[in-house]
């Protein structure tokens, strides 16, 4: 089972700019809101595993 962290870098709308922080030189991946949990915010941490994405304390 493949599970990532991500951190929020940018919330643009209806999107989110997540960055892998295990390859942190990667580009950000852009990730439709509708897809995270709603209390998100910049600089959070969000753990990416089966297919959905949970908040994580930093």
């Amino acid at each position: 089972m493949i599970s990532r962290i991500y951190k929020v870098m940018q919330i643009d709308g209806d999107y989110a700019h997540l960055l892998d922080v295990e390859a942190p030189n990667s580009d950000w991946k852009l990730v439709a809101r509708a897809l995270l949990p709603a209390e998100i915010f910049e600089g959070c941490m969000l753990k990416y595993e089966m297919l959905e994405y949970e908040m994580i304390d930093n």
